[in-house]
């Protein structure tokens, strides 16, 4: 069975597109507390006041993602190996990509200790960041 990898590829990106869009919760800004006068007051979109915390919570979800990218690492490597039918650049291959995907697992780990530890020790941001 032959597989065009740029079919693969584009339809994983749709599938993630489309998920990431179904799963994202839209939060609207939206006008408030209008009064005579012609005022307007918002809501804070954030949620928060601190940009100790606004910041951890981005560097939180970005490292979210980077873990998902190494899951899929994962499963390619994983697949790569499986179907090599026994061909040992393929396998070799296979275990390149797992060995990486856990260096990079690692690292991502290691990097959100790190920003914990800063954001929530070092500053002294109030909350847990979540």
């Amino acid at each position: 069975m032959k597989f065009n990898k740029n079919k693969i590829f584009l339809s994983f990106l749709t599938f993630s597109f489309l998920s990431f869009l179904f799963f994202m919760n839209f939060s609207f800004v939206h006008a408030t507390n209008v009064e005579e006068k012609g005022e307007v007051s918002l809501d804070n979109p954030l949620e928060t006041d601190s940009p100790q915390i606004f910041i951890g919570r981005i560097i939180d979800a970005s490292l979210g993602i980077v873990g998902s990218l190494a899951l899929l690492m994962f499963v390619y490597g994983g697949f790569i190996w499986m179907l090599a039918s026994g061909n040992s650049e393929r396998v070799e291959k296979g275990k390149n990509i797992l060995f990486w995907a856990t260096v990079g697992l690692v690292v991502i780990f290691t990097s959100y200790i790190i920003v914990h530890f800063v954001i929530f020790e070092l500053i002294g941001a109030p909350g847990t960041g979540s």
